[in-house]
């Protein structure tokens, strides 16, 4: 029954699995990389062509993030009229021009490639005590404690790495993700990984590559791209700085006020001294 579907699912997606197939023949047999370097080297030409569609998922994000506040009053305005409610958000993405299900876009892109490699591997390796391998240097392409592709680690070292690297690409973003949803990202590693323990080490080789790729391109958008925030204390610097300026050239300024503190006390020092005179003069009168 499993055999079963898992024929049927590779044949759905076997337009996938040759195209990476014939890349990643092309990166072992005409360069001349080992199996698992040619499974690294495919997974970041992959990351690299997805690398638009990243960078347009964080900007649809980062839409969704700055109309909060809005939605927030439709919600509290309409929270007992649901159809009302979901006319207003409709109304507020259209007018914004955000798609709110375009972060999902590289996820669905990546899941029938995520497939593909995975018969790939399957294809390229054979399945143990069903067919044999396409490629019999497959089985033993891989390096250091994972010779052979084809199965799974036995020493977990692999799905451990492919938690922490997926995690660290995760706590990059976590800083734009609202409290209450941070724990949930960072136990999706660990619930991702338990359910691909069993899987061939060759998969652990393009998910550990991906989840690094993921790593360098999360940092270089959020603090260098268009996903790096605003400093929050520099709009507040702006104003304060256009209003020092303001201040210091306008005659109610505080020096338009000194001016006029200095000019107020020459006055009464004038003022004093013409008293002290005027006194003078009557005592001489007298």
């Amino acid at each position: 029954m499993i055999n079963g579907i898992a024929d049927f699912f590779q044949n759905l997606f076997s337009p996938v699995v040759n195209i990476l197939g014939s890349v990643l023949l092309f990166f072992h047999q005409t360069i001349g990389a080992p199996w698992w370097l040619s499974i690294a080297m495919l997974t970041v030409v992959v990351r690299l062509l997805l690398f638009p569609l990243t960078v347009k998922q964080v900007k649809s994000m980062r839409a969704v993030q700055d109309l909060k506040p809005d939605m927030d009053r439709v919600r509290a305005q309409y929270q007992n009229n649901a159809q009302k409610q979901r006319e207003e958000m409709t109304k507020l993405y259209q007018e914004r021009g955000v798609n709110p299900l375009g972060g999902c876009l590289p996820i669905l892109v990546q899941m029938p490639i995520f497939i593909g490699i995975f018969y790939v591997i399957r294809l390229f390796g054979g399945t143990p005590g069903r067919t044999e391998p396409e490629y019999p240097s497959f089985v033993d392409g891989g390096i250091l404690w994972f010779q052979d592709l084809s199965q799974a680690d036995p020493t977990y070292i692999l799905p451990i790495i492919s938690a922490v690297t997926m995690l660290g690409a995760t706590e990059i973003t976590l800083k734009n993700v609202d409290p209450q949803q941070r724990w949930l990202m960072r136990l999706l590693p660990v619930g991702f990984t338990v359910f691909l323990l069993s899987f061939p080490a060759g998969l652990f080789v393009y998910w550990i590559t991906s989840n690094l790729v993921t790593l360098v391109q999360n940092y270089v958008i959020y603090n260098h791209g268009p996903g790096k925030r605003p400093a929050p204390d520099a709009k507040a610097q702006g104003n304060t700085t256009s209003t020092t300026s303001v201040s210091s050239a306008s005659p109610n300024g505080s020096n338009g006020s000194s001016a006029r503190d200095a000019a107020g006390g020459t006055g009464d020092a004038a003022a004093h001294a013409a008293k002290v005179a005027k006194r003078k003069r009557r005592k001489k009168k007298k």
